[in-house]
């Protein structure tokens, strides 16, 4: 409308816009983002008794869990284990219903391609890398006797030396030396976490190291100490059938419970009073837990990132090769940054790490494999050849050390997932965030937080007063 076709009586100047569409009721929380985080956010809250809506921007749940079909199997298209340190995921899994079906992987382990286009098994009793006995054989064969000699002196140090280290890479350093750092930790955070040792905080993704360095002494004997309740090659665990269904149970939980979750609903900005929606509609709430990448919100200043963790890609081939039967590798190679053989940082064998799936791989021409590679997205821009599905299948030939033709292939999926950039600055007042820009990788650390966080909101809740009240 016009100025000048504004009816008698009206001034333009002071005429307000009429109030903008509710998406939904008034609520106590709104959960922005679907993922993990968000599901196990919006489930303690509704056990809570607070009313709850979720608002993802995708047409799905789970964020980076998912499944896809590759050949017919159903297939982990992200996440496709969880580190069972404290128990805490299984605990959570189990109250899902899911306990029954939590599986361990191979114990064979992984190996390690070096520079030198060799491979060979890493060691097995360590944590992320750091061995637990230096002088081992299994260490000398991968970092040489000079290196394993250096980190033995880790014991003949003071309990203080690397105390105050705030990196992973920092601590292990000053206690084991560079090579230990660079040749056995550095290829497994890099594989498992896509970042550098010196890039990884401490307290993220290994707590209780540095308490356990103070009590033992030792880096060593800290490692020892934390791998004693567990036995090696159980750090991590599965779901049988995939931990996409983990997610499965979440939705079904939430939906069981009433949260109303809005997909495809990307939200715009949030404001004291709730979050307004791209299309300008508004949910009304008392809090905001923010679980999801926050860029896109017109009224947050921009993180200051700790590092700028790169985009990853995930390649799946299933293949069909009776070389692959024996496993040649065990359970996937992980590879070295100086190596230049491949361009994959780390290629998991999934049917030789898990049972369950080398069970439903099977069909009647005899055993499928499935092979995951991840890598840098960036570095994929300066591969030789543009096809991924080639440069998959060559990567995964040399790293399991067997020829697999293009005929062998059997099914090819490209997956993509943006890197995360950790958070230095607090949520604002009514805000409250969650997932990995401030829990770090994995869905111990995912889930642990998102339900330290959620009971934050809920005691804010209930020591507030209602109503009524004097």
């Amino acid at each position: 409308m016009r100025d000048d076709e504004v009816p008698d009586g009206t001034d333009p100047a002071t005429e307000t816009a009429p109030a903008a569409e509710h998406a939904s009721p008034p609520v106590d929380v709104v959960v922005v983002g679907g993922g993990v985080a968000g599901l196990v956010a919006a489930r303690e809250l509704i056990l809570a008794g607070l009313s709850v809506t979720l608002v993802e921007a995708t047409g799905r749940l789970g964020g980076r869990v998912g499944s896809h079909q590759v050949a017919g199997l159903t297939l982990d298209s992200g996440a496709e284990s969880f580190a069972t340190r404290g128990g805490s995921v299984a605990a959570y899994v189990t109250k899902l219903g899911l306990g029954d079906d939590i599986v361990t992987p191979n114990p064979a382990g992984a190996w390690l391609q070096r520079d030198d286009h060799t491979a060979l098994p890493l060691p097995k009793a360590g944590v992320l890398g750091i061995p637990s006995v230096p002088l081992a054989a299994d260490v000398i064969n991968v970092v040489g006797f000079s290196a394993a000699l250096r980190a033995q002196l880790d014991s003949l140090l003071p309990g203080v030396i690397g105390s105050r280290a705030t990196t992973l890479g920092e601590l292990v350093r000053k206690r084991m030396g560079s090579r230990v750092v660079e040749r056995l930790v550095a290829p497994v955070t890099m594989g498992v976490h896509s970042r550098h040792p010196d890039e990884l905080p401490l307290d993220r993704v290994a707590p209780g190291l540095i308490t356990g360095l103070k009590q033992e002494e030792s880096l060593a004997a800290a490692v020892r100490a934390m791998r004693s309740a567990s036995a090696a090659g159980t750090q991590v665990a599965g779901i049988r059938g995939g931990i996409s269904r983990l997610v499965t149970a979440l939705e079904a939980a939430l939906e069981r419970f009433g949260v109303t979750v809005l997909l495809s609903t990307p939200v715009g900005s949030i404001d004291d009073e709730g979050v307004v929606l791209s299309d300008g509609r508004r949910i009304d709430a008392r809090h905001v837990v923010l679980a999801a990448p926050d860029a896109h919100l017109t009224n947050r200043a921009p993180a200051a990132a700790v590092a700028t963790a790169e985009d990853i890609v995930l390649a799946t081939l299933v293949v069909r090769s009776a070389a692959l039967d024996a496993s040649p590798r065990g359970t996937g190679v992980l590879v070295a940054r100086a190596a230049t053989a491949v361009t994959a940082k780390a290629l998991t064998h999934a049917t030789a790490k898990w049972a369950w799936l080398a069970e439903a791989a099977r069909d009647a021409a005899g055993h499928r494999h499935v092979l995951r590679l991840s890598y840098s997205a960036a570095r994929l821009r300066d591969a030789p050849t543009s096809d991924l599905r080639e440069t998959a299948r060559g990567d995964a030939a040399r790293l399991l050390g067997v020829p697999i033709t293009r005929e062998q292939v059997l099914g090819f999926a490209r997956v993509e997932w943006p890197g995360v950039v950790p958070e230095e600055r607090p949520a604002p007042a009514g805000i409250t965030t969650i997932g990995e820009s401030v829990a770090g990788t994995g869905l111990a650390a995912v889930i642990a937080q998102a339900r330290l966080a959620s009971a934050q909101v809920i005691e804010d809740f209930h020591s507030q007063p209602t109503a009524g009240d004097d």
